[in-house]
């Protein structure tokens, strides 16, 4: 190469590279901004909430994913000690990493447990069925307290946590006023309205967000997301699929979700059809016995959630409601059942879609995962 042309390569270089600066945060969006950058936040499955990077601070933007309000609400993740200027007059501040908050919800303490920051976590609501022990020992030592219960919560006790952010979800009984009183502020949460599994799960980024440890929260969740995908793959070889019927009576109401939710979604995926799969609400769904005979009475399988003290059987199902013995589930032994106050299911299985998908194609689909012992959910013997 002769020194002109050596000459011109440096300038086109030069050139190129004035055209091509290094980004820039200011009005972008997660999912646009470098996937090198492992404390980034980029969301691909949940649909509560998104993120915008900017200056100094992130603005982000929680709704129900569900679509049943269309409330938005707003906070700016600004870090701590930096200057406030520029944000959004309609934004509520968070000073971040957040020191210590309060969760209404074992769903929300789930994402904690997760993270292994349970230290954050300095009050929570009631804790009959608690079954983490590290936050037992946590309320039993005095670095965390039980705050009431929704709608009744205990003012003086909050006030003694002074906790930086409560977490709250705004669909629920409530009560929140005395605590907005307090000047706390309260951050929505949404996670439990996702309609996917994974969408749940990457409620972790949010929590990483809120804490400064992002780059664990991404870490986490590209483990679950992985596995998670990798069984979605292994059920999709199934040929026969069966028909998976949900809920029970309760109050004289067959509790079920439709068929756009995230529960049926965990049984396309794990190789099954939800009874009401043709059904295209996202959210809860009542209906009366008939109905659900009429639909659901020749199911495969059944999927129970139950809180039951000692062994769980079908004599107990059957002594609940006598029709339930019609159901050819029932006459099959079919029935697919955790009992909520023997499994944590409720503070784990929220961010390990992965174990209940397991579960879940171990008693759909057993010879696709023979060595697979079940966590949350399994057949009624």
């Amino acid at each position: 190469m002769n020194k002109f042309s050596f000459l011109y390569l440096i300038i086109i270089t030069i050139c190129f590279s004035a055209c091509n600066p290094n980004r820039s945060q200011e009005g972008t969006n997660s999912s646009s901004i470098n996937n090198s950058d492992s404390a980034y936040i980029e969301i691909k499955y949940a649909q509560g909430f998104k993120v915008t990077y900017l200056d100094n601070y992130k603005l982000v933007d929680i709704q129900d994913p569900q679509g049943e309000s269309e409330t938005i609400y707003r906070y700016a993740l600004v870090n701590r000690g930096q200057s406030h200027e520029r944000i959004p007059q309609d934004y509520t501040i968070i000073e971040t990493p957040v020191r210590s908050l309060i969760c209404m919800t074992t769903l929300q303490l789930s994402n904690f447990i997760k993270l292994g920051v349970l230290d954050k976590v300095v009050g929570m609501t009631s804790t009959n069925f608690l079954f983490n022990e590290e936050m037992k020992e946590r309320i039993k030592t005095g670095k965390a307290s039980q705050i009431g219960i929704e709608g009744n919560f205990d003012k003086e006790i909050i006030m003694a946590l002074d906790p930086d952010v409560v977490l709250v979800s705004p669909f629920k009984r409530g009560g929140y006023e005395v605590i907005k009183d307090l000047n706390i502020p309260l951050i929505t949460f949404l996670g439990y309205k996702e309609t996917s599994s994974l969408g749940q799960a990457e409620w972790l980024k949010f929590v990483g967000m809120l804490l400064g440890t992002e780059e664990q929260a991404n870490h986490k969740f590209v483990e679950i997301e992985k596995k998670y995908n990798e069984l979605k793959a292994l059920s999709e070889s199934v040929t026969n699929k069966p028909i998976v019927l949900s809920g029970e009576m309760r109050s004289g109401n067959w509790y079920v979700v439709g068929g756009k939710s995230y529960l049926a979604e965990q049984f396309r995926d794990a190789g099954a059809e939800y009874f009401l799969k043709d059904n295209q609400e996202t959210g809860g769904v009542n209906l009366d016995f008939e109905s659900v005979y009429s639909q659901g009475a020749n199911a495969d399988f059944w999927r129970l959630l139950v809180s039951h003290t000692g062994d769980y059987s079908y004599e107990v199902l059957k002594a609940s409601d006598a029709r339930y013995a019609d159901f050819k589930a029932f006459k099959e032994k079919k029935v697919v059942y955790c009992n909520l106050r023997q499994k944590p299911f409720y503070e784990n299985a929220p961010v390990e879609p992965e174990v209940v998908l397991a579960d879940l194609i171990k008693a759909f689909h057993p010879e696709l995962l023979p060595d697979h012992k079940p966590v949350y959910y399994e057949l009624l013997k």
